[in-house]
């Protein structure tokens, strides 16, 4: 692909991902309330998932993705109970400041498919690579090698952008020392995450 053609998508999918949105906010709510360690299955579903509309759109097969339309709604769905699931326990989560292991009471696969539960039931997700990045991008004419090409600059951009937010959202828990401070930051990423849940429920 041109290099030109590159830099065009990679600053239109800047913009797209980096603004907030659900799953930004999902995740900076997870890492406020329970540190990094335990993010990345959430973060690496997240960018699987984009790599999956990615490829949908790239080989023509958008029409899979309609077709199949209800299982997308279905896992949209499964997305927003567990992110209503993860607000609640935030929300009642006690508020005592332990030193050393952060807690862990979400494994890492059900944060992985919550992740991509998340990202492939996200319809801001899906119009960017359904709808935006046709007109970006002359999908037609991408080969293998191309689709090779974006998919890796898609993970840069990605990575970039959902690191820094992790990094930003860390900085911001380390100072969280009292038990009153916890107890907000724990009732604050709640009310993200709900927040992120009803996002992505209204959105059609």
């Amino acid at each position: 692909m041109h290099f030109t053609s590159l830099l065009i998508f990679a600053a239109a999918l800047f913009v797209a991902a980096g603004s907030p949105g659900p799953s930004i906010a999902a995740l900076v709510a997870r890492v406020i309330a329970k540190g990094f360690r335990d993010v990345f299955p959430f973060l690496l579903a997240m960018w699987i998932g984009e790599g999956i509309w990615l490829s949908l759109a790239v080989f023509g097969l958008a029409v899979v993705a309609q077709t199949f339309h209800l299982a997308f709604v279905v896992l949209k769905w499964v997305g927003v109970a567990y992110l209503a699931y993860l607000a609640w326990k935030m929300w009642t989560a006690p508020v005592e400041a332990r030193e050393g292991e952060m807690p862990r009471e979400e494994s890492a696969v059900k944060l992985f498919f919550a992740g991509m539960a998340v990202t492939l039931g996200n319809p801001k997700i899906m119009m960017f690579y359904l709808a935006l990045l046709p007109t970006i991008i002359d999908l037609a004419s991408v080969t293998v090698v191309g689709w090779i090409e974006l998919t890796l600059t898609m993970a840069v951009v990605l990575v970039a952008i959902d690191l820094a937010w992790v990094l930003a959202a860390a900085q911001a828990r380390k100072l969280l020392k009292s038990k009153r401070a916890m107890k907000i930051a724990n009732r604050v990423s709640a009310g993200t995450m709900a927040g992120a849940a009803a996002a992505i429920a209204a959105r059609s």
